[in-house]
């Protein structure tokens, strides 16, 4: 029996076949076009597929959820179609091994990096878009995201934490938070830290391939400390209420 080619495994994992050539394309990343002479990359499939992703996941949302207002409608698809989350559903297909990289990206873990999974996983869908159409790209998408559309309405504060934060920080009346940042790295493999600075203050600690993703997870854990501080608070202040009765 004959070994199955990556191609085909691919395909076997997202339950369909299309053109070999587009499926090629959507894994040529640019360091590996650039290596290789100057190839074209899967930036342009990536463009499509954002798109074909939104519209797809707007309409979903649109008539899973017919009385939410447009501004949660807007932070449930965000939180569906985020780098992060779309590099967990490359990750579940086991997409990172069969991207075409350059040595660079190969030595510092670009197989596993969430911004190159992300966008590969769009140029797939970009791809499925050109070769079958809307219809099927419309199943594929939703099959494949059906776990996270159905989450994102539970997510709550984690739709989109630093949005969430600043509404605590409002509600608390200590002021509007702002983000240290650092970053390290060369140039191709960047890591940036961020912590949320409030009243000269540090809270929480975040770290990401680009400084949306730092920031993110700098205000999920800034979130949960001023959280905790606040209970801490509540509870002396009902203490000290008990104890003066």
């Amino acid at each position: 029996m004959a070994k199955s080619t990556p191609q085909e495994q691919l395909f076997d994992r997202l339950g369909l076949v299309f053109d070999a050539q587009l499926l090629e394309l959507a894994l040529t990343h640019r360091s590996f076009a650039y290596e290789s002479g100057g190839l074209p990359t899967n930036e342009r499939l990536e463009f499509l597929g954002d798109s074909v992703l939104g519209v797809v996941v707007t309409d979903a949302l649109y008539h899973r959820y017919p009385d939410l207002p447009e501004g949660n409608l807007a932070k449930l698809r965000s939180a569906v179609v985020s780098a992060r989350a779309l590099a967990v559903q490359a990750r579940r297909l086991g997409l990172g091994e069969f991207i075409r990289l350059g040595r660079g990206e190969e030595t510092t873990g670009g197989r596993d990096k969430s911004s190159i999974l992300a966008d590969t996983f769009e140029a797939v869908l970009g791809a499925v878009y050109l070769d079958l159409g809307i219809e099927v790209s419309r199943e594929l998408i939703l099959r494949l995201l059906d776990e996270q559309l159905a989450e994102a309405a539970e997510l709550g504060a984690g739709l989109d934490w630093k949005t969430s934060l600043q509404e605590l920080t409002a509600e608390f009346g200590i002021g509007v938070p702002t983000y240290a940042i650092e970053e390290s790295g060369p140039d191709h493999a960047k890591r940036f830290e961020a912590q949320v600075v409030l009243a000269n203050k540090h809270y929480g600690h975040g770290t990401g391939s680009n400084k949306k993703e730092a920031e993110q997870q700098a205000a999920a854990s800034a979130y949960a400390e001023l959280k905790a501080e606040r209970n801490i608070e509540d509870q002396r202040t009902a203490q000290d209420s008990n104890s003066s009765e």
